[in-house]
């Protein structure tokens, strides 16, 4: 009969937060990490859709549209606008 393990295989990873990082192989199962691109798979697009942009906050992204339509311009102020006086 096998011998039971009393040990933990997996800890927390650093990247991803989960309880995937096997700790002899020094990879974790659910992001990858320590490689440099993050795990994903085309079996696995359920997955994907979790962890995609736009799956949270996007505190920085959100604000990039707006930004561009208006040509990235900062610290500017609106020239002031003078009425017209029309004489008749």
């Amino acid at each position: 009969m096998p011998t039971k393990r009393h040990t933990k295989t997996h800890t927390i990873c650093r990247r991803c937060g989960t309880r995937a990082f096997h700790r002899q192989h020094k990879t974790c199962a659910q992001c990858g990490y320590p490689s440099a691109k993050v795990r994903s798979y085309e079996w696995g697009q359920k997955a994907k859709r979790r962890k995609t942009t736009g799956s949270g906050r996007m505190r920085y992204l959100k604000d990039v549209p707006r930004r561009f339509k208006n040509g990235f311009r900062e610290n500017t102020a609106a020239k002031k606008r003078t009425r017209a006086t029309t004489e008749a």
